[in-house]
């Protein structure tokens, strides 16, 4: 059996080792984790766990009472001018038209990954640019600034979309591997469907809610209100995607362990039931972590090693950031059903693997959530474009609320469907950690692995 080494990055906020031992060779036969239980039950819940549960649980009963106010008062105290078919039926159709679009992004990912993350890249700026260009068609100062804003975000993903360039080879066959290598039954589209069916419930109790906030002419309190809404919205479509990834992830990891996936609805059982105060954390805490994580990389790509004092925290952040990761990472949701682990343990133990497997600078390098992210732009442009030239020729009082909240909600509903192949890769990158040796994974990951230490070599040489 051959041992090689590889040298990975010396980036200041890695937490991988500089080198590497792995194993290459393939086993005629995959080893069973020894933790790996094929029975899986409840597990005791963690307090914080717990506490999140309960916490969003109360969070949906006020968002609930908050809405009835909003409502009630709202019509008590009506603007003259407000016309609540001209506010409410674009909004439907950019509900309709994002559940619809979700499904589709999804089962062409599914089908097509390559295909679908060539076409993301290049559709996702030009319909965010769309955004911008209709938002300028409003004429005011304030549609002018968002048209801006959106212009700026198109602009970003083309020059992101450039500079991934070398990447991408990697990223189509990484996708297409842990898509095609999990074999998630094609009845999670079902319950894909349900999840998105709830997140448009939910998206048409929150319009009513925003609709009572426009609609009020005595309300001293809006923006509070609004902002108490977007927090809301944000939480409860995390949770909806953290459920889907969840039940995903598990799926995916018994199949490249086990060879059988086992039940559809008995992992979605789990993830709505005993995992489900994990699964409230993990949405409140992951998109949090992956914000900072994102930053400190940004703030490292452009201090370039540099002791200026512009940069003199760059070092530090990033000393955050990772701290953070290691105890809150997306990574970490494969375990919580996978063997009952908490959120926390989870995170901490699948960041510990990563690190002894010199997986850092991979894990930085991979594509899926910016695969995602821009498919989620996508999702909530095409929403928008569908509610803003209604409302621009019906009503433009209500055209840049309208046009930024339906992009809201058709961007969250997007996530969630594609919840699916983000859960793929998740648990792919999970069970290399756990077994390089597992002859489902193929030889991707090692072939990366080995290119990012010729380059690490190189750059060391220079």
């Amino acid at each position: 059996m051959e041992t090689r080494m590889v040298s990975n990055g010396a980036r200041s906020n890695q937490v991988t080792p500089t080198n590497v031992v792995f194993q290459v060779s393939t086993p005629t036969t995959s080893p069973i984790p020894p933790n790996f239980v094929t029975t899986r039950s409840a597990p005791a819940s963690s307090f914080t766990a717990n506490a999140a549960k309960y916490l969003f649980i109360i969070h949906l009963l006020l968002f609930t009472i908050l809405v009835i106010f909003l409502s009630v008062h709202g019509s008590l105290h009506r603007k003259h001018t407000f016309h609540p078919a001209d506010w409410y039926l674009p909004l439907l159709a950019s509900v309709a038209t994002s559940y619809l679009s979700s499904l589709f992004f999804v089962s062409f990912t599914i089908r097509r990954p390559s295909l679908s993350l060539k076409t993301c890249i290049r559709l996702s700026p030009l319909l965010t640019c769309g955004v911008a260009v209709l938002l300028l068609c409003g004429g005011t100062g304030s549609s002018l600034g968002f048209s801006v804003l959106f212009l700026a975000m198109a602009m970003a993903q083309a020059l992101y979309a450039c500079w991934i360039t070398p990447r991408l080879p990697h990223a189509y066959e990484i996708l297409s591997i842990a898509v095609a290598n999990t074999r998630v039954p094609v009845a999670a589209l079902s319950y894909i469907s349900l999840s998105l069916l709830v997140g448009s419930i939910y998206a048409i109790l929150w319009m009513l809610g925003a609709g009572g906030v426009v609609e009020d002419k005595r309300s001293q309190f809006g923006p509070l209100y609004m902002i108490a809404l977007l927090l809301s919205l944000s939480w409860t479509m995390h949770v909806i995607k953290y459920t889907v990834i969840i039940a995903i992830a598990s799926l995916a990891h018994a199949q490249l362990i086990l060879g059988d996936t086992g039940s559809v609805g008995t992992a979605f059982r789990q993830a709505m039931t005993w995992a489900f105060g994990d699964v409230c954390l993990g949405a409140a805490v992951a998109p949090v972590v992956a914000a900072t994580r994102g930053a400190a990389r940004a703030m490292d790509v452009l201090a370039g090693g540099s002791d200026e004092f512009l940069f003199s925290c760059t070092s530090c952040f990033s000393g955050v950031a990772d701290q953070m990761v290691g105890r809150g990472n997306r990574w970490g949701l494969v375990h919580v059903v996978a063997y009952g682990k908490a959120f926390g343990t989870a995170s901490r133990d699948v960041w510990e693997m990563f690190s002894k497997q010199g997986m850092g600078r991979l894990l930085d390098n991979d594509l899926t959530g910016s695969f995602c992210f821009m498919w989620g732009t996508a999702g909530g442009s095409v929403a928008a474009l569908t509610a803003g030239p209604w409302v621009l020729l019906v009503n433009q009082q209500y055209f840049i609320a309208t046009t930024i909240y339906a992009f809201l909600i058709g961007y969250f509903m997007t996530r969630v469907a594609m919840a699916w192949p983000q859960a793929c890769v998740a648990a792919f990158h999970v069970v290399f950690a756990e077994d390089p040796l597992n002859q489902q994974l193929g030889s991707c990951i090692h072939e990366r692995l080995r290119e990012l230490g010729r380059e690490d070599q190189t750059q060391t040489n220079l």
